[in-house]
């Protein structure tokens, strides 16, 4: 349960990182007007969260004009959502007793993981196979994002709750042993939808080479991590005792 825990909330975390570069380095030109009625949006939506307002409505009304000023001020529309998703109530509860923004995660899980996901996986990981070799994999562009992936993340991951671990600034858990760990940083090199969204705007549109490429380091990375990862965690679990 811990482990599970733990790679949630690296998976959000890392989402979240994603957003705030695309943010950061993936902005055009900024309109200080729309960046101010962005601003109003963004606290209104904070004064309907402390005024206690659990209808999801206000909030999707309000959010919808968040998202056209945040579009409309050069900064990536994406940064907008989750502007939103942090406003919206999940301690209080509506009529029926439920949290606002539990409520609404349940009704947007099926069409998230059902159709958005599956299409912008259709749209995005597009490889031709035609005269694919293993030549085109060691390129150095989808090479240096699977690898990135591969060993970036296990490394990192894994380095850092050793580091802190032995430096006394946390403990594993008593039902973690290092091999689920390592396991787990492994799984966490599958990059697909940021890694993918992320390379659509690093590598200029339209241009055929990069394009492939860097779907092509996405997926190769992401196998691999996601191969290893279940390797390394089934001999873990099973050669746990009890």
């Amino acid at each position: 349960a811990s482990l599970k825990l733990f790679l949630l909330a690296i998976a959000i975390i890392d989402d979240l990182g994603a957003i705030i570069i695309i943010a950061v380095f993936y902005t055009a030109d900024l309109s200080m007007a729309s960046l101010a009625a962005a601003g109003a949006a963004i606290a209104v939506l904070v004064l309907l969260n402390l005024w206690g307002v659990t209808r999801i409505a206000a909030y999707m009304v309000v959010g919808t004009f968040l998202w056209i000023a945040v579009l409309k001020s050069g900064v990536h529309a994406t940064l907008a959502g989750v502007v939103l998703a942090f406003t919206i109530p999940l301690r209080a509860v509506d009529a029926e007793g439920h949290a606002p923004a539990r409520h609404l995660e349940h009704s947007l899980h099926p069409w998230v993981a059902f159709m958005i996901l599956p299409l912008f996986a259709f749209a995005n990981a597009g490889i031709p196979f035609e005269g694919l070799s293993l030549s085109a994999v060691l390129e150095p562009v989808p090479a240096g994002i699977a690898l990135g992936l591969f060993f970036g993340k296990q490394i990192a991951i894994f380095g850092t709750v050793w580091l802190a671990v032995k430096l006394r600034l946390g403990t594993l858990s008593r039902d973690i042993t290092w091999p689920m760990l390592w396991g787990m940083s492994l799984l966490c090199g599958i990059g697909f939808t940021m890694s993918l969204f992320i390379g659509s705007l690093a590598f200029t549109p339209g241009d055929p080479y990069f394009g492939i490429a860097d779907r092509l380091g996405v997926i190769t990375g992401t196998l691999a991590s996601a191969i290893a990862g279940f390797l390394v965690l089934h001999f873990a679990t099973r050669s746990r005792p009890g």
